[in-house]
C-alpha cells in the first residue's frame, strides 16, 4: 500500500516506507482536513493503477534499492543476499557460514559514519544464519540439488537468450535475400 501511495503522489523511490507519523500523538501538529473515515480497501481503490504487483518486493530494483533504510535494515537487507549466494561455498558446515556471514554483517557495518554496537551486528548476522540452516530449502536440500537447480536455471537462461540472436540472425539473413532480389 505504501508503494502505491508513494507511486501515486511521485514520491522518492528510494523511500524506506516510514512515510507518516501517528496523527494521535500529541507531539505532531495535526490538521484534520475531512471528517470521513477510508478502509485500507477503499484506499487500494483511490490507488488504483498505482498498486505495485503483489511480487514486487522480490524485484531486483527492490533489492538493490535500499537508500534511506536505516542501518540495521540496510546492513540486513544487502548481507542476507550475499548469505543466499555464499551458502554454496559452504554446505555441511554450519560453523564456516556463521563466521562468514559474521564477517560480512561486520565489513558492512563499518562502512557507515557511525556503525551499529558489536551487539546488534551479531544479531542480524545470528538472524541470517538462524533462517538460512533451519528455514531455508537451499541448506536443506544440500549441495547436489543445489548444483543441479543451479545449472537447469542457468541452461534455461541460455536457451532462452540464444531464440532472440537467432531470431535477428534469421531476419538479416531474409532481408538480405530480398534486397538481393531487387538488386537483380
Amino acid at each position: 500500500m505504501t508503494e502505491g501511495l508513494r507511486c501515486a503522489l511521485g514520491g522518492d523511490a528510494a523511500c524506506s516506507g516510514l512515510m507518516t507519523k501517528n496523527p494521535l500523538r500529541m507531539d505532531w501538529s495535526t490538521e484534520w482536513l475531512h471528517g470521513g473515515l477510508h478502509t485500507l480497501g477503499g484506499l487500494e481503490e483511490a490507488l488504483g493503477g498505482h498498486m505495485p504487483p503483489s511480487r514486487w518486493r522480490e524485484t531486483k530494483r527492490f533489492r538493490t534499492n535500499i537508500t534511506g533504510l536505516g542501518r540495521n535494515c540496510s546492513i540486513f537487507e544487502t548481507a542476507r543476499t550475499w548469505a543466499y549466494r555464499e551458502v554454496r561455498h559452504h554446505f555441511g558446515s554450519p560453523d564456516t557460514l556463521h563466521t562468514a556471514i559474521h564477517s560480512e554483517v561486520n565489513t558492512r557495518n563499518a562502512e557507515f559514519a557511525e556503525p551499529l554496537p558489536g551487539v546488534e551486528a551479531q544479531a542480524i548476522a545470528n538472524s541470517i544464519h538462524r533462517w538460512i540452516t533451519t528455514r531455508s530449502r537451499m541448506w536443506k536440500d544440500g549441495a547436489a540439488v543445489y548444483e543441479a537447480t543451479f545449472v537447469a536455471i542457468q541452461s534455461a537462461r541460455g536457451r532462452k537468450s540464444g531464440k532472440a540472436p537467432a531470431a535477428r540472425r534469421d531476419e538479416r539473413t531474409a532481408a538480405m535475400l530480398e534486397y538481393m532480389k531487387g538488386t537483380s
